[in-house]
């Protein structure tokens, strides 16, 4: 096996950051993988001309455990869904790789043969990482959505992984973070709308990452910190506004407000 292009796709880190299972559902949408896997995403279509939100999804779940619910609500507004897969994860083939995957993100995007002003990107926890480098490589998507998002990747990776355990320092695995994973740079020239989804009190990713996310982000943007619920039940004790705020951002976006 050759060796990763950075330290941070070695699989020490891939087995702390990622918790693959296998789930099986049915229809999958093939997507062909940067390395050459192959990604078991979900694809709902109701109108080839409405917004299509493409959904990646936090490190311990699989598409598998939003279907059904999530497809019916997006499509019940009258907009598409990718639920987007993460390698080794579901019934997609290979091995997860913290930066290797950025380069999935526009396989799945160009996969869809939409104009990007048809796109909203929406990421959860580690799927806000995917989301943000996203609008990178893809400027003009409609816009993003981040929950419960991750802003300064170094200030989580150093509680699971040990320079030593990769053979490094911390000052080269400083410097392979900031080249990879600087958020800012990554927002800087995004032309899209952004809304940021948190909880003041989320126990795995403090609300600070959504206040520096926020900070990063253009105008127009958004910023929704709930006083209820943590990292993994933030859906569960804001519905209600929770849907009510992405049903709004992505109807403004329909309508070019």
């Amino acid at each position: 096996m050759a060796a990763p292009a950075t330290l941070l796709d070695h699989p020490v880190v891939s087995s702390r950051y990622f918790f693959p299972r296998r789930a099986a559902f049915p229809d999958p949408y093939w997507v062909d993988a940067a390395d050459g896997s192959k990604l078991g995403c979900s694809y709902h279509v109701v109108n080839p001309a409405a917004k299509t939100v493409v959904y990646f999804h936090g490190n311990g779940e699989v598409v598998a455990d939003y279907l059904p619910g999530l497809p019916e609500w997006f499509t019940q507004e009258g907009y598409n869904l990718l639920l987007a897969e993460f390698r080794g994860y579901g019934m997609s083939t290979g091995q997860p790789a913290l930066v290797g995957m950025f380069d999935d993100v526009s396989a799945i995007i160009h996969s869809l043969g939409v104009p990007e002003s048809q796109i909203v990107l929406f990421g959860r926890s580690i799927g806000s990482l995917y989301a943000v480098h996203g609008a990178l490589k893809h400027p003009h998507v409609a816009g993003i959505i981040l929950e419960s998002g991750v802003a300064q990747v170094a200030e989580r990776f150093f509680l699971r992984v040990q320079p030593e355990e990769l053979g490094t320092s911390e000052a080269v695995l400083w410097t392979e973070l900031q080249r990879h994973f600087d958020y800012a740079a990554k927002l800087k020239d995004f032309q899209g709308r952004t809304l940021i989804l948190h909880t003041r009190h989320d126990e795995l990713v403090p609300v600070h990452h959504a206040e520096m996310l926020y900070a990063a982000a253009p105008e127009p943007k958004t910023l929704q910190i709930f006083e209820q619920g943590g990292h993994n039940d933030i859906f569960y004790w804001n519905q209600d506004v929770y849907m009510q705020l992405v049903e709004t951002f992505l109807a403004d976006l329909s309508a070019g407000r």
